[in-house]
């Protein structure tokens, strides 16, 4: 049987049993095919440990991240485990191979002041009125509930009828949570909505299209506004707002959410809701980001921090 083949049942088994996101099948499947290419002719049936170890030199010599390589090995194991399971095997070559470990670097976020200028900034960026009002709202939502940025895009418009206090998101695995909407959120929600409703109602009769089912509708292929133009978007706005764009994205947004909520004396457990996270300890992350923000306040600001020369001259 082909590589290809034993992909694409690898990927079937991932989405019927596990329900995997269709984002963290791509992955699956990217890294794998990248791991075939290196097999060769020797293919997934008859890879054998050596071979295993080998591509995962290939990688570090390819200048690959520790995490990157990591979640390559992790695919392999995967689909290794997969076939051994289905009885595609005798055996599971990857059982006893430890990958590199992934850093333990904190999430990078954003402070109040940098939101606060990407905020303003959203307001008046864009070609039309329209474009400046969906580009506010979008920024809104993302800051008001730290959506990922595929829950964001892909919010339906009945999210937001009815002027609702609390916007109902389906996540990773199809998991559904409830968020809540700040007041100004709630705001320029219903304003983007009423003129959405009115630009596809009018998109409708020029063209007898139905009505996107999208709070966000676009005329591509996947009917809304897709991640990678958002994240464009997201870039020009942090550029034209005075905040570097090469420390903004859409998921460093998601962590300021986290944090500033934290910092606001908000309950772990809560944010882990609001986040959608399965696990609380990816959530405690964001208390680290915070013990380092205290220490740094401390060593910048402490009248004692800084070690002054005394009398003699010694420090």
């Amino acid at each position: 049987m082909k590589d290809s083949a034993l992909i694409h049942q690898f990927l079937e088994a991932q989405s019927a049993e596990l329900n995997a996101a269709r984002n963290t099948l791509l992955a699956y499947e990217r890294d794998l095919r990248d791991f075939c290419t290196h097999l060769g002719k020797t293919g997934l049936l008859q890879a054998t440990r050596d071979d295993l170890e080998q591509y995962l030199n290939d990688l570090e010599q390819r200048g690959l991240s520790r995490a990157t390589r990591a979640r390559r090995l992790s695919a392999a194991k995967q689909i290794f485990r997969f076939l051994f399971e289905e009885g595609l095997r005798s055996d599971n070559p990857s059982l006893k191979i430890r990958g590199p470990a992934r850093g333990k670097s904190l999430p990078k976020t954003l402070s109040h002041d940098d939101v606060d200028r990407l905020l303003a900034q959203s307001q008046i960026h864009g070609r039309t009125e329209d474009d400046r009002l969906r580009n506010h709202c979008l920024m809104q939502i993302l800051y008001a509930t730290g959506l990922r940025v595929t829950e964001l895009v892909t919010l339906p418009a009945s999210a937001l009828r009815g002027d609702p206090q609390l916007v109902l998101v389906r996540g990773k695995g199809g998991k559904e949570r409830m968020v809540p909407l700040t007041p100004t959120a709630r705001k320029v929600g219903q304003a983007w909505l009423a003129r959405r409703d009115a630009l596809e109602e009018e998109a409708a009769q020029q063209t007898g299209s139905k009505p996107s089912r999208y709070l966000f509708p676009s005329r591509g292929k996947e009917g809304h506004l897709t991640r990678v133009r958002f994240y464009t978007l997201i870039k020009e706005i942090a550029r034209d707002g005075g905040v570097p764009p090469h420390l903004v994205t859409p998921h460093r947004i998601r962590h300021a959410f986290a944090t500033h909520l934290l910092a606001g004396g908000a309950d772990l457990r809560v944010i882990q809701t609001l986040l959608g996270h399965a696990d609380i300890a990816t959530t405690e992350i964001y208390t680290h980001i915070l013990d380092e923000r205290l220490k740094s306040l401390v060593l910048d600001h402490h009248p004692l921090a800084t070690l002054k020369p005394d009398r003699s001259g010694k420090t």
